[in-house]
């Protein structure tokens, strides 16, 4: 089996093979573009080819920015269109590819890459660990109100998301710049959060709302007139209005922005596709009952390249060491870490000292972001703890100055 890189000359095959490996067949292209797979760079995708010749498997990836905990924004690589034919399916050939991937992009001086699991089983055998959650929340029209009031200063004058601000109904084709704007603001101050870079918005290459599929989007504006948030929504079957995502930049937009899609008329639900866990929406309505959550599942999945590259660049919260013995049965790697945070910076060196904590690559990077406290793992029996205080203090490290979240679908 040969894995090699692709040129712009292979795009077609490279379509049509990561198509055939899911038993789907490519979109028709619509005017104005849109098709996913024109944001990929092809100097950036494999394909496995058998003796003969014939493709027989793909894997992708894109140039993305991570942001961690404490702002750091990080270049990461975005792992997709990885699929095998399901005629040479469990010969070795994912593993191949995967391990030619990941060692192409340590070579390259990559220390996280990320994807979005189609299959939960799948990825951490390569040391992927979910590390962002997600879930919808669904709001009948009849129990809409918010109990919140609209927020305002000590000295009384109103704060955002309060009686001087606007929220403004746009069609998708209007906003373009607002929306790209917003989001990298939104982006750059939310831990998990993904780079969507101009070339994604330029060729539409995505889902809602960067791709061309109609969608109305509630646009809200500061005091001074400055967009600083959106909703992207569509009314569908059953009268049922969905929201895309709400990207905004503090607490008191997204409420403003659910206070509009919620009061929208001739609605019967609102439902909000990508809400972190945790957030205060529920908390806000009248009736606490009325936030009905699903689909409450895994996002973002990372995996650590270089370890002590990975530990030094995120922010910390808490002073404290750690000996962390790592192993990555994947790569056939095994190494022991002293983590040392003082100030919000943090220290990572090889060490011989006995260990904290034992845990596999995948649980590190289930951590890293913050969403998945250590001592979880612990009970779950993937992370043995070598004393008592040891979950306690890996928490206390971890842990993110807000919950890190992802919208971004590639």
């Amino acid at each position: 089996m040969e894995i090699r890189s692709t040129t712009d000359k292979d795009l077609d095959v490279f379509v049509d093979t990561v198509h055939a490996a899911f038993g789907r067949f490519p979109e028709t292209p619509v005017e104005g573009g849109g098709l996913w797979w024109s944001a990929l760079e092809m100097d950036r995708c494999l394909l496995a080819l058998t003796a003969d010749g014939r493709p027989v498997g793909t894997a992708a990836e894109h140039p993305f920015e991570l942001t961690l905990p404490g702002e750091a924004i990080v270049p990461v690589a975005g792992v997709t269109a990885v699929g095998v034919l399901p005629s040479h399916r469990r010969q070795g050939v994912l593993s191949t590819m995967m391990r030619h991937q990941l060692t192409a992009l340590r070579a390259r001086g990559d220390f996280l890459s990320v994807l979005l699991a189609s299959e939960a089983p799948i990825y951490g055998r390569f040391g992927y660990g979910p590390a962002t959650y997600t879930q919808r929340l669904t709001v009948p029209r009849r129990q809409a109100a918010l109990a919140v009031r609209r927020a305002r200063t000590a000295a009384g004058a109103p704060v955002a998301g309060s009686d001087n601000d606007s929220v403004e109904v746009l069609r998708r084709a209007e906003c373009g710049e607002i929306l790209e704007e917003v989001y990298d603001r939104y982006r750059r101050a939310q831990p998990g959060a993904l780079s969507r870079p101009h070339r994604w918005w330029a060729l539409r290459a995505g889902q809602p709302p960067i791709s061309p599929e109609p969608r109305y989007v509630a646009v809200h504006r500061d005091a001074d007139g400055v967009p600083d948030g959106y909703a992207s929504y569509s009314i569908g079957e059953s009268n049922t209005l969905t929201v895309d995502e709400t990207i905004a930049t503090d607490d008191a937009v997204f409420t403003a922005l659910a206070r509009f899609v919620l009061g929208h008329d001739l609605v019967s639900q609102v439902v909000f596709k990508h809400v972190p866990p945790g957030h205060p929406l529920r908390w806000q309505l009248a009736d606490f009952r009325a936030g009905q959550v699903s689909d409450d599942m895994d996002w973002l999945w990372v995996r650590l390249l270089d370890i002590p590259q990975a530990l030094t660049a995120r922010g910390w919260f808490t002073d404290g060491e750690l000996v962390l013995d790592v192993d990555d049965p994947f790569l056939g790697e095994h190494g022991r870490y002293l983590l040392t945070v003082r100030e919000g910076k943090a220290d990572c060196i090889p060490t011989d000292r006995e260990p904290d904590l034992s845990l596999d690559v995948r649980d590190l990077g289930s951590v890293y972001l913050g969403g998945t406290a250590p001592s979880t793992l612990v009970r779950a029996g993937h992370i043995r703890a070598h004393h008592p205080s040891a979950a306690t203090l890996a928490d206390a490290l971890f842990r993110a100055d807000r919950p890190p979240h992802c919208l971004h679908w590639f």
